[in-house]
């Protein structure tokens, strides 16, 4: 059926076409509209086009559900889980007196709610390698003379370790643990004439990054965050770009299983993988200074299982997106929480609970303590067991998903 105007002549094949609406579908009235509106209506046309559009968006339900989504979590994090002021810091003590001053001065420390005090060890070595670990992030350590000197009128020193290699940790705790040694003193002065100075000296130790360098806690995880980002979103549109483009299928059709493919799909991107951190390294090093204290071997080794949890999410992703689109925004959706959650830029300890143990299903939150671990602290394999064990867990697990999930779109 044709419809005629000044210009020309249109056919319903010709608008289907130009809309892209498929020729099994019933016109719309809007179409119907547009053909029988005398002197072809601009507002017809475009009331046709806008119906259109309106269907695309109600059969891509997926792409609209991200649309509404990332806002909303986008502000339940900024406004609910992502706090700057860390209070309830891991802490390990080292009681040497064990006297009444010292548990004094120490419930001052737990009563201003910045310290939680999640062991009490009998040893410089315990406390070395609880802040090593990252199980504790400082520690309180009292000399044996500490009531002593302070019963002749002399100051009761009080060493506090922080671990510095988190900056926004460490410069919270400083200050804290300073301003605490002042109000005490200043309370045991008011009480007594005795001391010419004040009573308690709190002697607080930044540990692997002394200074307070931003760029030592900052170029290490920008590492991870390249990682994620090429491996999960190029994986994703990868794949699904190829899927597009049919030569997936041509693939499919081979003898080859989809194991042995997945495993092809992935091993250039390992490759890509180490290139990025090995030029991230050299310019962190040549251009920031950042030290590296540990093992590159065995940083190298451990980023491997990284490597393959992020691949495996990428693989997983484009096996549930249906366009290059999806598959970008759906990246985009697993991105943002890596980034704001895993303690690239907010300590997870400030955390709500419930968010700080959402963080630990995050790839990324282990391998920051990985590589922060090995570049800054020059920890190794021993230290970081659970933190390797999660992510190999994770590769596991996603790939797994991925090649189960990939058969059965195949079959």
């Amino acid at each position: 059926m044709l419809y005629s105007h000044g210009r020309g002549h249109f056919s319903y094949n010709n608008l289907n076409g130009i809309m892209g609406i498929d020729h099994n579908n019933t016109i719309t009235e809007e179409l119907q509209l547009l053909t029988t509106t005398k002197g072809g209506c601009p507002v017809s046309r475009i009331i046709a086009v806008l119906h259109k559009e309106i269907l695309q968006m109600r059969r891509d339900r997926m792409t609209l559900g991200l649309i509404f989504m990332l806002p909303l979590v986008q502000l339940l994090l900024f406004g609910y889980a992502i706090q700057t002021e860390v209070k309830h810091i891991p802490t390990v003590v080292f009681d040497q007196s064990l006297t009444v001053e010292s548990r004094d001065l120490l419930d001052a420390f737990v009563a201003s709610g910045y310290f939680d005090v999640t062991r009490t060890v009998n040893s410089y070595t315990e406390v070395n390698k609880m802040i090593d670990s990252g199980e504790a992030k400082v520690g309180i350590i009292f000399p044996p003379d500490f009531a002593r000197n302070i019963k002749r009128g002399e100051p009761g020193q009080v060493q506090v370790i922080v671990d510095a290699s988190d900056n926004m940790v460490a410069n919270q705790a400083v200050a804290v643990a300073n301003s605490i040694g002042l109000i005490q003193s200043q309370k045991v002065l008011a009480q007594t004439k005795q001391f010419t100075g004040p009573p308690y000296d709190v002697r607080v130790r930044p540990w692997y990054n002394p200074d307070g360098i931003t760029a030592y806690y900052m170029v290490p995880a920008i590492l991870g965050i390249i990682v994620t980002m090429t491996m999960v979103i190029m994986t994703s549109m990868g794949i699904v770009r190829e899927r597009e483009r049919g030569t997936l299928e041509q693939l499919i059709v081979t003898p080859i299983k989809s194991h042995e493919l997945m495993i092809g799909k992935i091993l250039p991107y390992i490759v890509l993988g180490y290139l990025q951190i090995t030029v991230a390294l050299l310019v962190g090093v040549i251009v920031f200074h950042v030290p590296i204290r540990g093992s590159l071997l065995e940083l190298y080794l451990l980023t491997l299982f990284f490597i393959t949890a992020s691949l495996g999410l990428g693989i997983l992703i484009s096996n549930i997106a249906k366009s290059q689109m999806q598959a970008f925004q759906m990246s985009f959706f697993v991105m943002l929480p890596s980034i704001l959650l895993s303690g690239f830029m907010f300590p997870r300890d400030a955390m709500p609970k419930i968010i700080y143990y959402l963080s630990s299903l995050i790839p990324l939150t282990y391998y920051l303590d990985i590589i922060r671990g090995i570049v800054l602290k020059g920890i190794g394999f021993s230290y970081l067991v659970g933190q390797v064990t999660a992510l190999l867990v994770f590769s596991v697990v996603l790939l797994t998903l991925s090649i189960l999930k990939f058969k059965k779109k195949i079959a």
